[in-house]
């Protein structure tokens, strides 16, 4: 069976909030995050449709000599990561007599690569580009830099698995508890929102054009979607073995009891019903329950034509006739990306910890593949014990995570 696996601490920073109160009201109240941010456009984009995050004030927090080395992404982590710790209850001492573990889910960091080519096509000298650069360009930058601060001893190692990475980073660290190879782990997942990262995906025409209502624009499952917006920030969360919290007199918010995983095995940019199937059901096995169990499914549904359309045919495959209400939180938060299998677990427990369902936002009118889903298209409160979240990826990945409230 494996020790059990419990969350002690999260931390979020996303375009609903900068903490876990702040993005608490933007959730039960079905505000949205996006805006237009004319940069976009003016840089050549399609869509200036964006989640909008704050940028972290780290002078003061973090030495400049380290501070210079930090992308975007890694200081949306690390201000995710001094929540989750202290909401956990570790200190610099624990870290430092402690082995913690890290693994965070990051796919690409953009902003450092494009800034250092430009240096070399116009100056043709590389000692121009600068110190730092070489520890924001990398996928584990976030890793680098967390190890860094943090001086954890654990685990240490990205999970670049797509929009699936932060969901895969939380399996994993849950797999390691579990088998009794680390007692903690911190894990997440983080996303840069510069213009620069996601120019790539507005060539593929991915985004939604609906420029003039942006709070209107991500709409998972509605028959008028046209696209995803992107967005990002960080979420974080400690894991921990469950005796190993309970000696210690942690706070135990959650437990993770599943998780499951499939390739679909066809196109590069194809997502697959059966692919979604098969993951949500190994997860679900994993926790032992059945689909008749869970309370809420935070649906992966990006508000794309065809990745909502394949994800409604799993889910109802699997929920139809079944209690379990649905929604899409990147209804408000658009596509956070590689953060977004971290951040909607966050979510998740939030509601599971204040009673509620969030809203679905901007469904209006179903497709012949939504029809017949249990759509949460207002706030409704209600007890939440069981969790699935849903995280889908290019390249066929795919991942889900069931979580159990505490009792």
């Amino acid at each position: 069976m494996g020790r059990r696996v419990v969350i002690t601490g999260m931390g979020i920073w996303s375009c609903l909030g900068t903490d876990v109160e702040q993005v608490k009201d933007s959730l039960y109240n079905g505000k949205s995050g996006i805006g237009l941010q004319k940069e976009r456009l003016d840089y050549g984009y399609r869509s200036g449709l964006t989640g909008v995050v704050e940028r972290p004030k780290l002078k003061g927090l973090i030495d400049r000599h380290i501070r210079s080395g930090m992308s975007e992404e890694s200081e949306y982590a690390y201000m995710a990561s001094r929540q989750a710790f202290e909401q956990a209850g570790i200190d610099e001492a624990f870290l430092s007599e402690k082995e913690v573990g890290l693994i965070f889910g990051n796919d690409s960091s953009a902003q450092a690569v494009i800034e250092s080519a430009k240096v070399m096509e116009e100056k043709r000298d590389s000692a121009l580009i600068g110190y730092g650069a070489v520890f924001k360009s990398m996928n584990s930058t976030v890793n680098m830099n967390l190890s860094t601060i943090f001086k954890t001893k654990g685990v240490n190692f990205t999970v670049s698995a797509a929009c699936a990475s932060g969901s895969h980073s939380i399996g994993l660290a849950y797999l390691f508890i579990k088998q009794g190879m680390q007692d903690v782990v911190l894990c997440g997942g983080a996303q840069e929102t510069n213009y620069y990262s996601m120019a790539t995906f507005d060539a593929l025409s991915a985004f939604s054009v609906r420029m003039d209502e942006p709070a209107k624009a991500s709409r998972p499952f509605d028959a008028s979607r046209d696209g995803l917006i992107p967005s990002g920030g960080a979420a974080a969360l400690v894991l921990e073995d469950y005796d190993h919290a309970v000696a210690r007199g942690a706070n135990i918010l959650a437990e993770v009891v599943g998780y499951g995983f499939s390739s679909n095995g066809g196109g590069i940019s194809q997502p697959s019903d059966e692919g979604s199937f098969v993951a949500m059901s190994r997860a679900i096995a994993d926790a032992g329950i059945t689909a008749d169990d869970i309370d809420y499914v935070n649906a992966h549904a990006t508000s794309t034509k065809q990745g909502d359309m394949f994800e409604a045919i799993a889910l109802d495959r699997l929920f139809n006739g079944k209690k379990a209400l649905i929604s899409s939180t990147k209804s408000m938060t658009g596509h956070e990306c590689w953060m977004a299998g971290a951040s909607e677990i966050v979510y998740s427990l939030i509601m599971m910890h204040n009673s509620f369902v969030a809203p679905n936002i901007n469904f209006e009118a179903p497709d012949e593949f939504s029809k017949n889903l249990n759509l949460a298209t207002k706030t409704i409160d209600k007890e939440i014990d069981i969790v699935l979240s849903n995280s889908f990826g290019f390249g066929g990945t795919n991942s889900a995570l069931v979580i159990r409230k505490f009792k």
